[in-house]
């Protein structure tokens, strides 16, 4: 049975972490690991010239691109952070849109040229209801990209997940954690032509991994 979401229970959660994890003085970056100058950058994203980012966070990446002159929108649950992203990046010329993932991409009929998500939507959204969206909202030769923690071994589909610690107010989401084959049968079942996982190992051996995936579109 699919993970049941509260989307009202989620907001909030997201909200918290906006208050935490946005910082004022932060600058344009992208990196797809939890390591900063770790592993490849943007160029996995192809040329695009318009980009959506699912789960776009604190819009660092966004802005990034943005910068390059590239057509930049990020989508995320949380008003708060979306407030914030949209203060801090829009001079850049990046948009944010305060949406659920799967809603937004069902009820918009924009297509990009490639689609991503660093530790975003892609980890805490169903894939059998996110894949067959993204491949719909990307143009021919489009790209997903997405990067998250590789699944604990033994531990796969969905997993719940309390943030802000274990006592007090139980603010939980899922996330969804698959073997790196299981992620590119995921993908080619949703009608991508090809698909590529892999676990990029740590900068210091024996610290947790980063799982990269890149899917493409005819």
């Amino acid at each position: 049975m699919p993970a049941q979401h509260d989307i009202a229970a989620e907001t909030e959660l997201w909200d918290t972490f906006a208050a935490s994890a946005f910082k004022d003085d932060a600058e344009p970056s992208f990196c797809w690991t939890q390591y900063a100058g770790h592993g490849p950058g943007p160029e996995l994203l192809g040329d695009p010239r318009s980009v959506l980012e699912i789960g776009c966070g604190t819009g660092r990446a966004l802005a990034f691109l943005a910068q390059r002159g590239i057509v930049a929108r990020g989508v995320d649950l949380s008003p708060v952070m979306v407030k914030k992203t949209t203060t801090k990046w829009a001079s850049f010329g990046a948009e944010f849109v305060c949406a659920e993932v799967l809603q937004y991409l069902s009820e918009h009929e924009e297509a990009y040229d490639a689609i991503y998500s660093i530790f975003g939507a892609a980890w805490f959204t169903d894939p059998s209801r996110l894949f067959p969206l993204v491949r719909q909202r990307l143009n021919p030769g489009g790209v997903f990209v997405f990067s998250q923690p590789p699944a604990i071994p033994g531990a796969y589909g969905p997993q719940g997940m309390y943030k802000g610690g274990f006592a007090g107010k139980a603010m939980f989401t899922y996330r969804y954690s698959y073997r790196p084959a299981v992620w590119e049968r995921l993908l080619t079942r949703a009608g991508f032509a090809s698909a590529n996982a892999q676990i990029l190992g740590a900068p210091k051996p024996g610290h947790i991994g980063t799982l990269l995936v890149h899917a493409m579109i005819p």
